[in-house]
């Protein structure tokens, strides 16, 4: 399928992150781009804003006279929408062209230099740090990436042709329809398992994306993966490494090394070891493409960080509020051995929102481990999101797991209010479902106590 014969664009279930990044790009080619989402959120109302119209309500009346030209539109889905959604079930039955997003990005990245980032965990982080260095850099790139990015407010970094950044997703083996130069793999934790069944499976999978790369110096792996490719790891003396590490005024400051060289100095504000290996990754990327590293080196100090990403929303000596997208055990630990090198004799509170039934009892032993080790504990509902309640699974049961005497089971109405009673001096959001929607309410409510 050639793109540029196409007119028209519609999106089912356009406000997701990755779905609005693609109507964002083809609405910048000047397509006739439109889109139905069920919820409206922050995200639609700037697409709207930028011309994009969107609809709220499942309903074919709805869609844009000019879509219903079967010949020059196109259809792309995410697997979020069910099958018995009525547009879908529209376009279905008239024998629209449908696309998933990964086939979209395959098409759009065929004829690019692409740089994909997969991994169970670091993906956004990773992927966004690298749109900002090629950027930076002055390099002809398009990044679509799975967040917001502080730097430019948006989770489409540029407009260039000649190069792409996209995130390489697991989910639904979606990564497979990808053809890339160069490719990272940060982690390959078990997820998915509702797609997957077991570890081994997803872990297979990755080794058969690992096998698109043909030349295993354009494969970049993280430490302790046992893969064929550059190693990158932060502290292991792998092929990219990181040594003389210490934190000024909040900020790391360390040495890079290199398979040519030593690049002392160097910048990254945000916090965690996990970061650290994030920002080494998309570094050792750019430096072998031909970025210098003297620009690399600026680039990485300029980085703001990513919405719902360790995302401070108040920094002061009484209160610190940060909010974070961690779904899964693995990314829960990390935020805390970051709470705890960041502020070791602080009292902190984790207020977390469990993603999907089937993660929750995929990992239910997990959770409780990693959410325990916090001074205190708040749990929401679990947020279901495409998936039917599983019987046993809730949050009351996650709840009996934790082994922490302070700990308890709220609803999302309760939890604000419940915050002004200030037994903490870090407070963390976490949870990839509609709690940051309460983002700002707490921020609020929290302004007024400090």
């Amino acid at each position: 399928m050639k793109l540029d014969q196409i007119h028209n664009i519609y999106f089912l279930g356009i406000g997701g992150i990755g779905m609005s990044a693609l109507a964002r790009y083809f609405k910048r080619l000047g397509k006739n781009v439109a889109g139905y989402d069920k919820t409206q959120t922050d995200l639609t109302q700037i697409m709207e804003e930028e011309g994009i119209p969107i609809h709220y309500d499942d309903d074919v009346e709805l869609i844009p006279v000019k879509f219903f030209e079967k010949e020059n539109t196109i259809v792309v889905i995410t697997p979020a929408i069910p099958t018995n959604q009525e547009e879908w079930a529209f376009f279905k039955k008239n024998a629209y062209t449908i696309k998933k997003r990964a086939e979209v990005l395959g098409i759009i990245t065929a004829d690019t230099y692409c740089f994909a980032v997969a991994g169970t965990h670091g993906k956004t982080t990773t992927s966004t740090i690298l749109g900002h260095l090629l950027y930076d850099a002055g390099v002809d790139v398009t990044a679509f990436v799975g967040g917001i990015s502080e730097n430019y407010g948006t989770n489409l970094i540029g407009s260039g042709k000649t190069v792409t950044v996209v995130e390489a997703d697991e989910f639904d083996r979606s990564f497979m329809q990808l053809s890339p130069d160069k490719a990272c793999i940060t982690s390959m934790d078990a997820d998915h398992l509702d797609i997957y069944g077991d570890e081994q499976a997803i872990r297979s999978t990755f080794i058969d994306f690992a096998a698109k790369i043909k030349n295993p110096n354009d494969l970049y792996v993280a430490e302790g993966l046992e893969l064929k490719g550059v190693n990158v790891g932060v502290e292991n003396g792998g092929d990219y490494s990181i040594s003389d590490i210490e934190i000024i005024d909040g900020h790391y400051s360390f040495t890079i090394n290199t398979p040519l060289e030593r690049i002392p100095n160097v910048t990254f504000s945000l916090p965690g070891k996990h970061n650290l290996s994030n920002a080494l990754m998309a570094f050792a990327m750019a430096y072998d493409y031909g970025v210098s590293a003297e620009k690399l080196v600026r680039a990485l100090a300029t980085f703001k960080g990513i919405q719902r990403r360790f995302s401070y929303q108040i920094k002061s000596d009484k209160l610190v509020y940060i909010d974070d997208y961690a779904h899964h055990p693995t990314e829960i630990q990390a935020v805390y051995q970051a709470i705890r090198s960041l502020y070791p004799n602080k009292r902190n509170k984790v207020v977390f929102q469990p993603h999907l039934f089937s993660r929750t009892q995929d990992f239910m032993d997990g959770f409780a481990a990693s959410l325990a080790q916090f001074d205190s504990v708040d749990l929401l509902e679990i947020y279901p999101a495409r998936e039917l309640p599983i019987k046993g699974v809730t949050s009351q049961a996650l709840l009996h797991k934790i082994d922490n005497p302070n700990k308890r089971l709220l609803t999302k109405e309760d939890l604000i209010s419940s915050l002004k009673d200030r037994d903490y001096d870090v407070l963390i959001t976490l949870g990839a479902g509609d709690i940051g929607a309460m983002v700002n309410n707490i921020k609020i409510l929290l302004n007024e106590t400090i």
